[in-house]
């Protein structure tokens, strides 16, 4: 290798200089977006700093080279580059021109990450748990039982998968509760409020809700999607009222239940409305419905906002994206009513034109929370019963792409926000 240099120094040929940074770009050129996050996580728990360079080329990743990373990015099909420390350096430099929207976010620990999915969940239940798996990023498995008996201290961020924490079954009753899964779900569901001596169901996801918030308060990091967002903060809401109709917990619902609401209990959510048709599948006017929307499948995206890097890292990293247009994808709670959400909370996504949100985070205490609306960021009717979507075929997802923002997050080395 010294013979090389010095003939090339000695021909006048450009001397090959040593290679001790790995880039991973994640913009258009990265052949797996998803992918790549896995192996940020892969880095981080081989106790290697990765620096997330926010708004550089797509918010790539860099690190030292270190034995077996070029495999592991070869294995698992992610673009990258092998960089000398000068042409880092000079990379860095760009980054912290005062003019270049651009910053350096360290990660420095391996996030320790629960999942929020009962054991019997369906194939068709979660776009996160897909994502995690193709990613091959671990993750716990954990219920309500655990939940209750102060598991969550032991873990760094909480997904919760597609729940319904009113007590009401997702509100599938009048389609699906001849299905022997629906049947299944409710049995185990009041099996486990017994268990844990509560009389309903509801009574238990309540108390489950104020649980995961005392995580969040506590410095722990807290994401959902579609049903778990809205349902999540109408049972804070209505903590100790019976909100559920008969068919669901046996008894009828309280009818001043909209007026006992306790909106000072919530996260994102304030003065929405009930939706006190049992059969309808529906929680409340929070989620936007399709003849108020006016978009359809061909015309529906929204738009991320653009944040500034140096001043406020943390909506910088929940966004960063090879895209800032994404394509809109519906669920049973697909898009937040504007004037229905808190005004400390940050909007991350929107349709402006629609009133509507798709993406938005806020604080609580020493900790976050993240609500992004519908199911599957590739499927944009993803119907009950359907097949989960196969995401080696969606490697480049910006849809996918913001979920795992979200699993990166509580890997950084905060600084503290500027505005």
């Amino acid at each position: 290798m010294f013979a090389v240099l010095l003939l090339a120094g000695y021909f006048g040929l450009p001397a090959v200089t040593s290679a001790n940074h790995i880039l991973i770009p994640m913009d258009a050129t990265q052949k797996e977006h998803l992918k790549a996050y896995g192996v940020a996580y892969w880095l981080l728990g081989k106790q290697v700093e990765v620096d997330w360079l926010l708004n550089y080329q797509g918010g790539s990743f860099a690190c030292d080279v270190v034995p077996g990373a070029e495999n592991e990015l070869a294995v698992r099909g992610v673009t990258y580059q092998v960089i000398s420390e000068a042409q880092y350096t000079s990379i860095l430099s760009e980054i912290a021109d005062p003019n270049a929207n651009m910053d350096v976010m360290k990660l420095e620990k391996v996030p320790k990450i629960a999942v929020y999915t009962p054991k019997g969940k369906q194939p068709w239940d979660d776009a996160v748990t897909m994502v995690l798996t193709y990613a091959e990023i671990p993750y716990t498995q954990i219920y309500d039982d655990e939940v209750l008996r102060g598991d969550l201290p032991k873990y760094d961020w909480l997904h919760l998968h597609h729940e319904d924490f009113t007590g009401e079954y997702g509100k599938f009753y009048r389609n699906y509760r001849f299905r022997p899964w629906y049947q299944q779900q409710q049995r185990d569901a009041e099996a486990t409020a017994k268990r844990n001596g509560f009389a309903k169901v509801s009574q238990m996801k309540g108390a489950v809700t104020v649980k995961m918030q005392e995580f969040i308060a506590g410095g722990g990091f807290m994401f959902a999607m579609c049903s778990a967002t809205d349902s999540y903060d109408i049972a804070l809401a209505g903590l100790g009222v019976d909100m559920v109709a008969e068919m669901y917990d046996g008894d009828p619902a309280d009818p001043q239940a909209q007026q006992k609401l306790n909106y000072n209990r919530t996260l994102a959510f304030q003065n929405f409305r009930l939706e006190r048709d049992p059969l309808e599948y529906e929680y409340s006017n929070i989620d936007m419905q399709p003849a108020e929307r006016g978009v359809y499948e061909d015309n529906d995206y929204f738009q991320l906002f653009t944040f500034s890097a140096k001043y406020d890292p943390v909506p910088t990293m929940l966004t960063q994206n090879h895209e800032r247009t994404i394509k809109g994808f519906m669920g049973q709670t697909t898009a937040f009513r504007k004037s229905l959400i808190k005004p400390d909370v940050v909007t991350m996504g929107e349709n402006k034109a629609s009133g509507e949100v798709r993406y938005m985070h806020g604080t609580l205490g020493k900790g976050t929370w993240t609500f992004y609306g519908g199911h599957d960021p590739e499927d944009y009717q993803h119907l009950v019963e359907e097949e989960p979507t196969d995401l080696a075929l969606h490697p480049n997802s910006p849809g996918y792409r913001l979920i795992l923002n979200n699993i990166l997050f509580p890997a950084a080395k905060k600084k503290k926000q500027k505005t």
